[in-house]
Formats: C-alpha cells, structure tokens, sequence
C-alpha cells in the first residue's frame, strides 16, 4: 500500500473536513444559527462514518458518505446564496435561526477589525445587549466571511467525492 493511495487520502481529506466543519460548529454557536449547529451535526457524523468506513474498508458506508456529500454541496451552495442575496435570499430572514430568536451570525459583530459602538441603556448596565451594539465597520463584512467558509467547506467537500468514487469501484 502506498503512502498516496486513494484510501489514504480520503481518511487524510475526511480529517481535513471532520476539523473545518467542527471549527464551523463553533462559530454557529457562538451566533445562535439553529439550522447550521443542525446540519453541522449531522454532517461531522456523516464524515465519522465515511472516514470509519474508509479504515475499515467498508463501501457502503464510504458510499453512504459520497450521497451525504452531495447533500452537503447543496447546503453549502444555498448559505452563500442567501448570504450573498442571491435567488431572492435574504441574509436579514431568520432562516438559518428557524425563526426561534432573531441572532444572526456572531461574526456580524466580531468580525476581524470591527469597531462597535454599545447604545446607552439603563437596563443593560454590565452586560452588552447584542440589540444595543451598533457595528460601525469591519475590515471584511460579515457575509463574505461566512461565503468564505462555504468555499472552504465546498473545496474540501468536492475533494473527497473524487477519491471515494475511484475507491468504491
């Protein structure tokens, strides 16, 4: 076996993928994204499985990871969609939420570089309200930040469906 075999690049690409999306489950806790925490869940059990099914040279479940990706593609295709408002997507809807609190992505307001003015309030006296806390720039605005993740994550998704199909055969 060599050391570039197409079954050690997928475990390699399904580590790769196992640790973006876990350091993208952070950030969509950190920002209350419902839809996201999700969907991130169920996809870093999905890239457990196929990496499992990669060491133990199972194909089914290296098959049940290639279907999963395609899935994965088309989220991650729809989250820039709606973060760049495209196709009548609004990143202002509460979509990614579920309607549930009206929390948007925590990198709206800790963005690199943003500098962000808290409203005077007597309720609010040592805590920050998120309502009360005007961002007045940012070095990068906040939704390409999140289109760069999707990228990130469609990069290192595309990769995988080209290993496992040539390892499943």
């Amino acid at each position: 076996m060599g050391c570039c075999s197409g079954r050690c690049m997928l475990i390699l690409l399904c580590c790769v993928q196992l640790i973006t999306a876990v350091e993208r489950q952070v950030f969509d806790f950190l920002g209350y994204q419902w839809a996201p925490i999700m969907v991130n869940f169920f996809h870093i059990i999905m890239v457990i499985l196929g990496l499992f099914g990669a060491v133990q040279y199972q194909s089914r479940y290296v098959v049940t990871y290639l279907l999963w990706m395609f899935v994965w593609i088309g989220w991650n295709v729809f989250v820039s969609c709606l973060y760049l408002d495209l196709g009548g997507l609004s990143k202002d809807s509460h979509i990614l939420s579920l309607g549930v609190s009206s929390h948007s992505s925590w990198w709206k307001n800790n963005g690199p570089g943003c500098y962000s003015h808290s409203l005077p309030s007597d309720r609010w006296q040592d805590n920050q309200n998120p309502k009360l806390t005007t961002v007045l720039s940012c070095w990068v605005k906040y939704q390409y930040i999140e289109v760069l993740h999707c990228s990130m994550q469609l990069l290192v998704s595309v990769s995988p469906c080209r290993v496992s199909v040539n390892l499943v055969h």
